[in-house]
């Protein structure tokens, strides 16, 4: 069972560039280490660049 405030934080952090504070580096998906977040932070990521993609095809159209 995972916390999905924690998955959108760290997705969102992946997404932009944001630090890992253990690491003290930009956050990867690597970073998280635990399966059940890190398939949920994977599927997050999918779900929104999905969303976004779509919005730049239209926005070009």
């Amino acid at each position: 069972m995972t916390n999905e405030i924690v998955v959108r934080i760290l997705a969102e952090r992946i997404i932009s560039g944001g630090l890992n504070p253990l690491r003290d580096r930009v956050m990867q998906l690597d970073d998280v280490v635990n399966v059940d977040y890190r398939k949920a932070v994977e599927d997050y990521i999918l779900m929104h660049s999905e969303a976004l993609g779509e919005n730049k095809i239209e926005e070009v159209k």
